[in-house]
């Protein structure tokens, strides 16, 4: 690992932050900020090759594990809870190993990022197996309780993946697919939830979703598998199912209010004018793709 981690250095400034004015200081923040995808974007290949690699584990059943602490893994666990409402995922198939657990989530424990046998522990106690993909997430690429979980999923066979803001971490030479976002030193030193937290909320973001478009989560840019649980989710389902039909909206209440609520259900019911159970069928064939199922019924 660098002697001087970036993160813990004061970005260049022409004048000391503290003698900028409010309007200074976020000007000074968005053109830090305007550079992160910039980084984000030199590691696009490296990126592509392991969501590739994390899709396969879960096409073979596999879940995908982020493993944490402080900015990292609340940012983590945000990207773990949402996936299950967008691509109506079981409870436990994308989820996030925090150190300190739950009441890391609310108030910092950052004495718990420390403990490398606990994040050891931690992986264990999810049995953590062969099918499953593990994402470590440290800026510095140094944080113990997340090197010794990501080195116990390595032993116990999982794909492993590392996000850091650092080259050549000890996170990094435990994956099997290495992340290095260089975003160079926050504004204020050591403040790793600025642009190390910006680029690694965009990486999480890629990870997750370019995951689920390739397992069918998706149909075009539509949010295919959304679970209506509200109101708001539920006029979002028949949106979706208008747009990827072009049927009238009553016809598409009638078509989601037949499936179930189910959006895949409905578009395929609509698009070849079969009965639900038959679009189901087709659905399970396809691997819960509406894009192969549309095809298999040609």
């Amino acid at each position: 690992m660098p002697d001087d981690p970036v993160s813990e250095r004061n970005a260049d400034l022409e004048r000391p932050l503290d003698t900028l004015s409010t309007r200074a200081i976020i000007g000074v923040m968005n053109r830090a900020d305007a550079g992160v995808a910039e980084r984000v974007a030199e590691h696009l290949d490296e990126l592509g090759r392991a969501i590739d690699a994390v899709a396969a584990r879960m096409r073979d059943g596999g879940r995908l594990i982020y493993l944490g602490a402080g900015t990292s893994g609340r940012l983590a666990q945000v990207d773990a809870v949402e996936c299950v409402p967008t691509f109506n995922l079981p409870e436990g198939m994308v989820l996030a190993i925090v150190a300190g657990g739950r009441e890391s989530l609310e108030r910092s424990t950052e004495e718990a990022e420390d403990d490398e046998s606990a994040g050891q522990q931690a992986v264990a106690a999810h049995d953590v197996g062969a099918r499953d993909a593990v994402v470590g997430i440290s800026a510095s690429g140094q944080t113990p309780f997340v090197v010794g979980g990501l080195g116990a999923a390595r032993e116990r066979g999982a794909l492993t993946v590392s996000i850091t803001c650092n080259r050549d971490t000890a996170l990094s030479r435990l994956a099997h697919h290495a992340v290095e976002v260089e975003v160079g030193p926050e504004i204020v030193a050591g403040s790793t939830r600025l642009k190390a937290g910006t680029a690694q909320k965009m990486v999480l973001n890629m990870i997750s979703t370019a995951t689920m478009v390739s397992l069918g989560k998706t149909y075009g840019g539509l949010m295919v598998d959304v679970q209506p649980r509200n109101q708001k989710l539920r006029a979002r389902a028949l949106r979706v199912v208008v747009q990827a039909t072009g049927a009238m909206q009553d016809e598409a209440a009638a078509a989601l209010d037949g499936a179930d609520d189910d959006a895949k259900v409905a578009i395929v019911t609509l698009s070849t004018k079969c009965a639900p159970a038959h679009a189901r069928e087709v659905l399970a064939r396809a691997g819960g793709s509406v894009r192969r199922a549309l095809e298999l019924s040609k």
